[in-house]
């Protein structure tokens, strides 16, 4: 048998294709805003992760274009040698700042930054305790790490603490998302921190889709709750509020230059490229200076909530931007994704491998740009279609 035979021999995307079915790498010829142009037809985009929508900003893709003219399109090398510029300097400044911790250093990706920051901490004789529902990439930095990977059951507290009970004495970093990017929940961080403090273990929180949306001025899960001290890792990425693409870790600075020196997926990266860091920063400060579309944000939130809910939709556990629609059956969900689409409404369905096999879910997701008629357009179409289905 030939190591390229299971490349040959996979089908299954290819049945769904063949059946009109298939939701993945749909082409979007247009800015990422409220509204997209995907395979050519205008869609109402109820699926972006854009939440304060910043990534057609003018002022963030100034500063993009500024950059390019100064520094060329990218650094041709690694921050490690000779691709640390000035304003990857200034940027990691302003994100320690932001997030009130003492540095910060830049990864590529978001996904590097959870993997790069994991496997170098966690060591042989080390633990690291994963919540079932973490991001792949939170999963895939515990896998290659040196030391053993344990798991606790979603957001379930005395799951993770009889985790801490059978290793107690030993290392161990706790990593979660502070807001679970599929159920839309946040993370009972009080309760983490108050566990890994009776058993002597660090906590590493995954900000992912809480900067910009959660604590004052959209600093963060660890931030809304008053434990930015007592949380030894933040990890962020640039891909959802803050317009651009990467991601980072703040720590105390004896971490952060423990990183820079040992974290492989840094040290071997080329390294952010101009024009992403500098949109970045240039969003940073708008997140800043206009609070107001944090405040639109969690109005849009929790209104489309509350209809959803009085429609009969199952919401789940979900209190912010990220709202699931749980279906269950994996044809209905890709139906309500394919009408959906044909009314012109773009979302993303969620089938396994992502959930168990009758967890499928409709996720969607709310930016503060979103206008009262395009949401109440919106709803229109789910109230139909969900009812058309037998879904509500």
């Amino acid at each position: 048998m030939s190591l390229l035979d299971k490349c040959y021999k996979f089908t299954d995307a290819r049945k769904v294709m063949a059946m009109g079915y298939y939701p993945y790498f749909r082409e979007i010829t247009s800015e990422q805003d409220t509204e997209v142009i995907c395979n050519g037809k205008k869609m109402l985009m109820m699926g972006s992760n854009s939440y304060l929508g910043l990534t057609n900003h003018p002022r963030v893709k100034e500063a993009a274009i500024k950059a390019i003219q100064k520094y060329g399109s990218g650094c041709a090398g690694s921050r490690f040698l000779n691709g640390t510029l000035d304003i990857h300097i200034e940027l990691e400044n302003e994100l320690a700042k932001f997030v009130g911790k003492e540095e910060a250093i830049c990864y590529p990706t978001g996904y590097q930054a959870n993997v790069g920051c994991i496997s170098t901490m966690v060591g042989k004789n080390d633990f690291v305790i994963t919540d079932k529902y973490d991001h792949a990439s939170i999963i895939d930095g515990a896998l290659l790490a040196e030391g053993k990977m344990l798991r606790f059951k979603h957001n379930d507290m005395a799951s993770l603490e009889r985790v801490l009970k059978e290793i107690k004495g030993k290392n161990a970093l706790i990593v979660v998302d502070g807001i679970f990017s599929m159920e839309g929940d946040i993370a009972n961080l009080p309760v983490i921190v108050e566990l890994a403090e009776k058993y002597n273990a660090e906590v590493m929180v995954d900000e992912a889709h809480s900067l910009g949306v959660l604590g004052n001025q959209g600093v963060g899960t660890a931030a809304h709750f008053g434990l930015t001290d007592k949380t030894a890792f933040i990890m962020g990425t640039f891909s959802k509020s803050l317009a651009s693409v990467g991601g980072f870790i703040a720590a105390d600075e004896a971490l952060i230059h423990y990183l820079k020196h040992k974290s492989r997926a840094l040290i071997f990266s080329a390294s952010l490229p101009p024009a992403s860091t500098a949109s970045v920063l240039e969003a940073l400060k708008i997140i800043k200076e206009e609070p107001e579309r944090i405040a639109k944000l969690w109005d849009n939130t929790n209104y489309m909530l509350t209809e959803f809910k009085a429609m009969g939709y199952n919401t789940g556990a979900s209190c912010t931007p990220v709202v699931p629609l749980h279906i269950g059956n994996m044809m209905t969900t890709f139906n309500m994704w394919r009408r959906l689409g044909e009314e012109g409404v773009f979302i993303n369905p969620v089938v396994p491998p992502a959930v168990p096999p009758s967890s499928c879910l409709i996720r969607t997701s709310f930016m503060a740009t979103h206008t009262k008629e395009q949401l109440d357009m919106a709803l229109d179409k789910f109230e139909i279609i969900g009812k058309e289905l037998h879904i509500i």
